[in-house]
């Protein structure tokens, strides 16, 4: 896919999404969701790629869905009438990409550059850690649209902020600045505009520099996953294969040998093949 939306750039093992429609403050269309989705199937079949940054050009991360497409339309939906709603086309754009990240067997990292309101702050809820400038602003602002929150961020948002929280931001629709989202737990640090890139790069290297990639997505998808389980056993059906089958593995063999010979390890295993049998675990549902 020719990319007209978001910049794609690989170095050093790290992916780098960049929002790029920087006149209209990167607002969200369905050809940059689209084009965020392709961006992360390359990402996954590319063993050379150990983690992803994803940011925003310029001086917004993204300000939401376009309310003025260049194509016209609305901006939330389909304006496609149907009488079924488990028709395709009525499913959430941000949605389709928030699955789709959630998805991915790489670690991904956000680093929110600027303002990030409705699908600018619930894309990143499937991100695994969200790094924010201190010029960064938030808001799910759904309520204030006449609208309700979107991109699965009912089910992502509590479990990473909590119940009350979640309530508060969604409830009010307030935005609110880069302090208040980490007091709140939404991101892991705040950092001065030219720092923000470097830290998140930094985050990543220690990821990719440190840990075997297999071991690296099983952890997420089990720690992604597992937690809304209806009981531990799940959780220890889970840890047992993956103990059993990673034991024997050349990454283990591999961990243990340059632990005991103060080397930097070299992990031989690799996520488009080495996968373990068991793995996945779990049926992906479909809509209905």
């Amino acid at each position: 896919m020719d990319y007209s939306t978001i910049r794609y750039d690989v170095a050093d093992g790290i992916a780098t999404i960049t929002l790029s429609r920087p006149e209209k403050m990167n607002a969200f269309t369905n050809r940059m969701m689209a084009e965020m989705i392709d961006a992360f199937d390359a990402i996954d079949a590319d063993d050379a790629i150990r983690a992803v940054i994803v940011t925003g050009e310029r001086r917004a991360f993204c300000a939401g869905a376009d309310l003025t497409p260049d194509g016209g339309g609305g901006p939330f939906s389909s304006d496609d009438p149907v009488t079924d709603l488990s028709d395709a086309r009525v499913r959430d754009g941000g949605g389709l990409l928030t699955l789709r990240i959630f998805q991915c067997k790489k670690p991904v990292i956000g680093a929110i550059n600027g303002a990030a309101v409705g699908i600018g702050v619930t894309m990143q809820l499937p991100m695994d850690m969200r790094l924010a400038s201190t010029s960064a602003r938030f808001g799910f602002v759904f309520a204030r649209r006449g609208i309700v929150p979107e991109a699965a961020s009912s089910w992502f948002l509590p479990r990473l902020v909590g119940q009350q929280q979640a309530l508060e931001w969604c409830m009010t629709g307030r935005v609110f600045g880069a302090d208040e989202a980490l007091a709140g737990g939404l991101v892991r640090s705040v950092h001065s505009p030219e720092e923000l890139m470097p830290a998140a790069i930094a985050l990543a290297r220690e990821i990719i520099d440190n840990t075997a990639p297999v071991s690296v997505a099983l952890t997420r998808a089990m720690l992604w996953r597992i937690p809304s389980a209806p009981h531990p056993m799940h959780a220890h059906r889970v840890d047992s294969r993956a103990i059993y089958t990673r034991s024997r593995s050349g990454d283990a063999a591999e961990g243990i040998s340059s632990f005991l010979e103060k080397r930097a390890a070299v992990y031989p295993d690799r996520v488009a093949s080495d996968m373990p049998e068991f793995y996945p675990w779990w049926d992906e549902p479909g809509y209905e």
